[in-house]
Order: C-alpha cells, then sequence, then structure tokens
C-alpha cells in the first residue's frame, strides 16, 4: 500500500473539508506516517476516521478528530505542550512538528515503550513520552501553553489544570459521566487567567475514554 498517497487523501477528503484550516496542523498530520502507530494488522485501515485500536481497550484517536482539537488548541511554534494519553505516540509526533517541545504521558508501559521507540526512529527529538498516571498530568515540566487530551475523559483533573500556564489551553472531549465504549460528549477548550480558567464548547465529538477520569458520584442521602 502507497501509505504517502493514502495519506494525502486523509488531508485532502477528511481534514480540509471539515473546518480545519490551520496549515501547521495539515502539514502535521501530512507528513507524519500514522501506519506506523498501529498494530499491523490494524495498518490497512489506520488512515480511515475511525479511532484506531491498540489494545488493552485503548485506541488513537480519529484523524479528524485530533486535527479538530489541536487546531482548537491554537498551538504555536514557541509551545511548551503536554499530550496526556499518548498511547503509541501518534498525537505526540504530530504535536512535536507544531510545538517548540511536547512531554507525552501514559500509562500503559507497552504502549510508553512503542511511543517512546517510535520517537527516535522518526528522528523526533523535541517530544519526550513518561510512563505515568495519566490523571497527574507531569508537574515537572509544567507550566504548558497547551494541553492536549487523547481521549474522552468525564472530567478534567484539578491537577492538570494546575499545570496550564497564564493563558495557556487545555482541550479535551468531555463526556457525561456513566458512558462506556465510544463516548459521546463535547470538545471543549478551558483557558487560564490568573486564577479563574474558562471553559467554551466547540464542537459536539465522541470518541474512547481514557482511564482513570470517571468523575466521582457526589454523595446522595
Amino acid at each position: 500500500m502507497d501509505y504517502r498517497a493514502v495519506r494525502q487523501n486523509m488531508v485532502e477528503n477528511q481534514i480540509r473539508p471539515n473546518r480545519v484550516t490551520d496549515a501547521a496542523v495539515i502539514a502535521a498530520m501530512a507528513d507524519v506516517p500514522r501506519e506506523m502507530f498501529v498494530p499491523d494488522d490494524v495498518a490497512g485501515i489506520a488512515y480511515v476516521d475511525e479511532a484506531a485500536p491498540l489494545g488493552d481497550g485503548r485506541y488513537l484517536m480519529e484523524p479528524l478528530l485530533l486535527a479538530r482539537i489541536l487546531q482548537g488548541a491554537q498551538i504555536s511554534a514557541d509551545d511548551m505542550v503536554l499530550s496526556i494519553g499518548c498511547g503509541t505516540g501518534y498525537a505526540a509526533a504530530v504535536l512535536a512538528k507544531v510545538a517548540k517541545a511536547v512531554v507525552a504521558v501514559e500509562v500503559n508501559n507497552e504502549l510508553a515503550e512503542k511511543a517512546g521507540a517510535l520517537m527516535v526512529e522518526l528522528g523526533i527529538d523535541n517530544a519526550v513520552v513518561i510512563e505515568d498516571t495519566l490523571a497527574d498530568g507531569y508537574a515537572k515540566q509544567a507550566p504548558y501553553d497547551a494541553i492536549v487530551f487523547c481521549g474522552a475523559v468525564e472530567e478534567v483533573p484539578d491537577a492538570v489544570l494546575d499545570q496550564l500556564a497564564e493563558g495557556g489551553r487545555l482541550v479535551s472531549v468531555v463526556a457525561p459521566a456513566g458512558q462506556s465504549g465510544v463516548a459521546m460528549g463535547k470538545a471543549v477548550v478551558m483557558q487560564k487567567f490568573g486564577a479563574a480558567v474558562s471553559s467554551v464548547e466547540l464542537f459536539d465529538a465522541g470518541t474512547p475514554l481514557l482511564p482513570g477520569f470517571s468523575k466521582e458520584k457526589a454523595f446522595e442521602f
């Protein structure tokens, strides 16, 4: 299969026609070989606009959704970015071509090792993969100009919001509690100004949930 041609087809037929205008994001997604970030038996459908299974209940976010999420984060070439739930590192690799530096956090040992190996193989030297609990983010390198969740969550932990820089943007799909599999919710961008955090809904979105972000049930009599 000519993956370069398939990748260009993804850009021209999925991404560009669907309100993605950020030139840096488009160029990055046209360049990063998505087929390398999925198991061999899935490579042939890596560019279909669906979440790509990685095993153990984990997925790569759909290409179009990822493009729209990254566009919503308004990432510039000088930004320090945190990628949460990076899986095998596809989003981190795309971000590395848009931002100054990327810290990618992954809780699954096998996926984290695969992500790190792919960064080396592709010569990406401005992204580092950290194996750690997703809901903790990675405070050691904070603050971040942008934080991107690579899957849906029921809520964004305060511990992660605290890692945003002044004026920083956090983008995620936030889904109502109690769902499983592909969670339907809203893509949301949160922005930090002093002690206040604003939240704006960008668009409806559905994508598989990341582990460890279940909303705590409120106490009821």
